[in-house]
């Protein structure tokens, strides 16, 4: 993969968007991400990402977004705003970035989207199950680290307004780094992962400015990037 530097600095591409207070996460998200060295581009849609994967490959892909087909009656009203279906030339250009050796930073609502395709899933390692995936409603939730590692390093147990997804479907080599735990069950929330050449972190923390007001949660962000951004051998 030919990565685009432009004045020999590294780039970040964020993807945006969808029924979710974006506005303000996503400028919280890329200051993280200038804070951490990265020249940062935002666009707001899946096909205007799934260009820059391909043509001009970022250093690091940051999902952001909110973007599904919004089948249920419920979501009449967003359907016509938000509600999206992959293309091949979508479905292309997201795999390929990742098996081909592309960083990707799965954030909060990414296991909900493009639910059209199982592909996204099985790089993600964690797919929405609509008959059985849920979150209490947003509050105060408890995050558990369970694991060791360079993102969660230094960082004890901790309370965050948010969602704690729950009961998705994970694929077997998903190790959680994090968890809620609710009705009696530890729900993953933080794991990373290899697809293809790729690394994978996902957080499905991040539902709205309140969540990125936790300083823990900004510092297992910080340390997420900072695994990123190390070379391919160390991670």
């Amino acid at each position: 993969m030919t990565r685009d530097h432009t004045a020999g600095i590294p780039g970040a591409l964020v993807l945006s968007g969808g029924p979710h207070p974006f506005a303000e996460t996503t400028p919280i998200v890329s200051g993280l991400l200038r804070s951490a060295g990265y020249r940062t581009e935002v666009v707001d849609t899946p096909d205007a990402a799934a260009e820059v994967l391909g043509s001009r490959p970022p250093d690091l892909w940051v999902c952001n977004t909110l973007r599904w087909r919004m089948l249920a009656p419920k979501y009449d009203e967003l359907r016509a705003d938000f509600a999206y279906q992959t293309t091949e030339a979508v479905r292309s250009a997201f795999d390929g970035y990742v098996r081909s050796g592309g960083d990707l930073l799965a954030l909060h609502g990414a296991p909900i989207c493009f639910d059209d395709w199982q592909g996204w899933g099985d790089i993600l390692g964690a797919r929405w199950d609509w008959e059985r995936s849920s979150h209490p409603a947003l509050g105060d939730i408890e995050v558990e680290i369970v694991a060791d590692h360079a993102i969660t390093r230094g960082i004890d147990r901790f309370t965050i307004t948010d969602e704690a997804y729950g009961r998705m479907l994970l694929a077997a080599d998903v190790e959680p780094l994090a968890v809620s735990r609710w009705e009696d069950e530890a729900h993953p929330l933080l794991w990373m992962r290899r697809v293809g050449e790729g690394r994978v972190i996902v957080s499905t923390l991040g539902h709205g400015r309140e969540s990125f007001e936790q300083p823990d949660h900004v510092r297992l962000l910080e340390q997420a990037i900072a695994v990123l951004s190390e070379p391919r051998t160390a991670a």
